[in-house]
């Protein structure tokens, strides 16, 4: 079984116009199966977070030790990043600003991805920077309503075109059960 393939029921009730014998109004059951949801709140945001961490030691690496100009050191960094990035994910599911933020890298199937699938995503991640502008309205009690454009930064394009998903630490347990997957036993590698 794969993640994309795992469904979430969920059992709404709906009043009807009717009543019983007590007064008590009687209601209508639905069950629904959604699509099981991996991501979680502000995953946007802790990701750029992270990805700027994980540029950081790159940067500083070339602007102190190899005295490169500032841009130099940070056009060097990028691929450095996703050189790096790909081989740590592939091993340990994780970056070091992904550790942080106790987030991992895992395919369709719960395993790390491998490492052409990670230097992919690493890759498309560049593209993910497009911002896509919206607007955004807000009430304040002394300017009143106003709206302003927000700029909305994508993280997901590279794991939607790569089969992958950015989960919590937290979640990787039960996603393996409901997988039927045995757990790994020192984060080895379950199948390939």
């Amino acid at each position: 079984m794969k993640i994309s393939e795992l469904k979430d029921k969920k059992i709404t009730r709906r009043a009807t116009r009717s009543f019983d014998l007590e007064g008590n109004r009687i209601y209508d059951f639905f069950e629904y199966y959604l699509p099981y949801k991996v991501n979680f709140p502000d995953s946007d945001r802790q990701r750029e977070v992270a990805k700027i961490i994980d540029l950081i030691p790159f940067f500083l690496i070339f602007f102190f030790l190899f005295k490169q100009p500032p841009i130099v050191a940070f056009i060097l960094s990028i691929p450095s990043v996703i050189i790096l990035g790909s081989f740590t994910e592939t091993i340990w599911g994780s970056t070091l600003g992904k550790k942080i933020f106790r987030m991992i890298v895992i395919d369709d199937f719960g395993n790390y991805p491998n490492f052409s699938t990670s230097l992919k995503r690493n890759f498309l991640c560049l593209a993910n920077f497009y911002p896509s502008f919206s607007e955004h309205t807000f009430k304040t009690v002394a300017m009143g309503t106003q709206t302003t454009m927000r700029t909305n930064l994508s993280m997901h394009m590279n794991n939607k075109l790569c089969k992958t998903y950015i989960v919590k630490e937290s979640k990787i347990a039960e996603i393996r059960n409901l997988l039927n997957v045995e757990q790994p036993k020192n984060k080895e590698r379950l199948i390939e």
